[in-house]
This record gives C-alpha cells, sequence and structure tokens, in this order.
C-alpha cells in the first residue's frame, strides 16, 4: 500500500493490481470531521485500515463518500460504519434511494446537485453527474478551498504510474482509453448525449488539482484538462 500526501491534508491510498495493470486509489481528507473517498473493495480493507489509521484513528471517521455504486467505490462500506460509530455513507440522493440505503447498515447522506458540506476547515459541493463516469446515480466532490476535485474513473491511467503529477497525464488517458475498448471492458465508460455538458460543468469549477481513483493525482489547468477529456472521449468512444 502506497501513502502519499497529494494535497494540504489530503492523502491518497493506493495499490497496484499487477494483473490488472492497475492502481486502486482512496482517498482521505484530514479534518475535524474526517471523509474517505472511495473505500476499496471488501478484500483490501484490512490494508485500507492500516493506512488510514497512520494518519487519522479510524474510529473517527465521520464521512465515507464516493461517486457510485459499485466494489472499488464502497465495497468495504459497512466494514468502516462498524469500526467508526459516527460514520455516514456520504453519496448522491439518487445513490442513497436506490441502493446504498439498502446495503449500507446506516443510512446515507444523499446530496443533490451542487449541495454543499462542511468537514470543518474544507468546504465539498457535490456535482451530479449521471452516467459519468458511468452509473445512473455518478457525481463527483470538489474541495472548495484548495479547488481539488475528487473524480473516481474520470482521467483513468492504466499502469503503476506514481502518486502526483504536475505533468500532462492525458497520454496516458488516451492510451488507456483505447486499450479498455478491446478488453473485456469495452463499455467501461459511455458516451451519452449528456457527457459534454457534464464535462463542461465540471470544467465550471476550474479544479487546480484532480484526484482520480485510478491514475496518477495532477494539478494544472483542469478547466483545459476537463475539456480534453471530452475530446478523447469523443473521438475513441464515439464509433
Amino acid at each position: 500500500m502506497n501513502i502519499s500526501e497529494i494535497a494540504p491534508d489530503v492523502y491518497r491510498f493506493s495499490i497496484f493490481v499487477p494483473e490488472i495493470n492497475l492502481r486502486f486509489n482512496q482517498f482521505l481528507v484530514k479534518d475535524e470531521e474526517p471523509l474517505l473517498f472511495h473505500t476499496g473493495m471488501k478484500g483490501i480493507f484490512p490494508l485500507v485500515r492500516e493506512a488510514v489509521a497512520k494518519i487519522i484513528n479510524p474510529s473517527d471517521l465521520r464521512w465515507v463518500g464516493f461517486s457510485h455504486f459499485e466494489a472499488d467505490e464502497c465495497g468495504s462500506l459497512n466494514e468502516w460504519l462498524e469500526i467508526a460509530p459516527n460514520a455516514a455513507p456520504l453519496c448522491s440522493l439518487v445513490g442513497a434511494m436506490v441502493s446504498v440505503n439498502d446495503f449500507a447498515s446506516r443510512p446515507a447522506k444523499g446530496l443533490t446537485d451542487g449541495e454543499t458540506f462542511s468537514t470543518g476547515k474544507y468546504n465539498f459541493r457535490f456535482v451530479q453527474t449521471p452516467h459519468l463516469p458511468h452509473c445512473w446515480e455518478a457525481g463527483s466532490l470538489f474541495e472548495e478551498t484548495s479547488q481539488t476535485l475528487f473524480c473516481s474513473d474520470l482521467f483513468h491511467q492504466n499502469g503503476d504510474v506514481e502518486a502526483f503529477t504536475e505533468s500532462d497525464v492525458m497520454g496516458n488517458v488516451r492510451e488507456s482509453m483505447i486499450a479498455m475498448q478491446s478488453s473485456p471492458f469495452a463499455d467501461y465508460m459511455p458516451y451519452t448525449n449528456s457527457t459534454e455538458r457534464n464535462l463542461q460543468k465540471l470544467a465550471a469549477l476550474n479544479p487546480q488539482t484532480i484526484v482520480p481513483m485510478h491514475g496518477s493525482a495532477f494539478s494544472g489547468d483542469g478547466a483545459q484538462a476537463l475539456r480534453d477529456l471530452g475530446i478523447v472521449m469523443r473521438e475513441v468512444l464515439v464509433t
């Protein structure tokens, strides 16, 4: 398990799975009400718990957030709720209604598009992006103080890549997306009538740091990166 501080009080926990040439990232925001974004699959819960314990007491966790209902996003949600008595799931209102409140041992805080909340010194905005990266209930979290975008599977990068970079990642993103098209996961990320609108909604936030589920976190002109992602998605996914 690799641990890196990729932004002020934002810690990336990452495990590389060589069989599929991919990293799985979880992110901890250290604050008065600590937030874990992505839990990882149930099988890696002990590794993630050990990593979190190096930064905070895991029982102090307050929020367990994720973009959409999927094993790498929230597979160990109930394990976290068991060890953190004050923790609650954090997801879209749609996600809470259609999946999470049935699955989780405690009710979720379901967020509507544009809804904000604070963990203490950090302020978050939920951005609803249906079917981006995938799933009806999908969304992203934007931390407004440091302008950090927690964007789930967007900017997917294959390989054992570095934790953080200031370099352009779009080359790897393009290559990874092309590789997915010739794999059993060809329909991993759809391009729909609302894809460009949702990407523009994220770009309007002008993120300075972007932290994806798979690959390197990176800093720079996040708005331009999101516009570039739209171009790549359209070129690769629209046939």
